[in-house]
């Protein structure tokens, strides 16, 4: 199986992606979403490939800076804070709305068994 074209694409531009022989890795599924999210978010043209690389290389460094070991399993975790950084930059969320997502997220998975899958309630958007 070819890997997608637009995967392809990140992987060529942003050469710190995880990847294998079939194209990018992921040992958990919201590192893919997050992946696809970024994928998409490019192919709409909120961001290039170049700005990308230099926001998620900052992020690596700001992580390493506070103590990441960078032995590559918190690789996604800048991923995301790359994603976040960049859609609150570019206007289409703002850091408050992500801080309550984050928490709200927060709270489903505080009450979900493991294994199960998680569901977002509008109360965990309370506090």
């Amino acid at each position: 199986m070819s890997p997608d074209p637009a995967a392809l694409r990140a992987t060529q531009s942003v050469q710190s992606i995880p990847r294998n022989e079939d194209g990018p890795v992921f040992r958990e599924p919201w590192e893919a979403q997050a992946f696809a999210l970024a994928l998409s978010l490019n192919e709409h043209g909120v961001f290039t490939w170049k700005e990308w690389a230099a926001t998620l290389g900052d992020e690596i460094k700001k992580a390493q800076a506070a103590g990441d070991p960078d032995t590559g399993e918190t690789y996604y975790r800048h991923w995301l804070a790359t994603l976040e950084r960049i859609v609150a930059e570019k206007g289409l969320s703002d850091p408050r709305t992500l801080e309550r997502t984050r928490t709200a997220w927060a709270h489903a998975c505080a009450r979900t068994p493991h294994g199960t899958p998680i569901e977002l309630r509008p109360g965990d958007f309370e506090g």
